[in-house]
């Protein structure tokens, strides 16, 4: 059976950086499953295991625009450290949820200050080509409420 719109698909994969540094990794006993064609992942690796079969070993290099997007300066801003508790222990690579025009947004704290806090809003590997090695584990037909949820089920 392959990888199609609406079936279940099981991977290990390893993603790297252009330096080749692991990012993220299956666990060996945890294999990734999603639902193929729901949005579970990035547009440019769903693409790349269109069709293909348990067993099947894929190397996929991810342009930015088809992985987490470009990178976006705009959503760099400087806080004041006063909008942060007083007692609020704040390190870079925290992350907060934070209110902006658009809704709730997740940004990452990448440098503190004594008056200012940098915040980025972009997600972390936006702008970057990601690199995956992926081992199709396994392919079946989703159940009717994975269908409805979207989900793995």
């Amino acid at each position: 059976m392959e990888i199609s719109q609406g079936r279940i698909a099981t991977i290990h994969y390893t993603l790297t950086n252009d330096e080749g540094q692991v990012i993220d990794r299956s666990a060996p006993d945890a294999p990734l499953s999603y639902l193929h064609g729901a949005g579970n992942i990035v547009p440019g690796l769903e693409k790349a295991l269109d069709g293909k079969r348990t067993g099947e070993a894929v190397q996929a290099d991810v342009a930015p625009e088809q992985g987490y997007g470009p990178h976006h300066p705009q959503l760099v801003q400087q806080v004041p450290r006063g909008a942060f508790p007083a007692d609020a222990e704040i390190a870079p690579g925290m992350q907060f949820q934070a209110r902006s025009e658009q809704g709730p947004v997740l940004v990452t704290v990448t440098e503190v200050g004594s008056e200012q806090v940098t915040v980025d809003g972009n997600h972390p590997l936006a702008g970057q080509t990601l690199h995956f090695a992926v081992e199709v584990a396994d392919v079946r037909e989703a159940t009717e409420a994975g269908l409805n949820q979207g989900h793995s089920g």
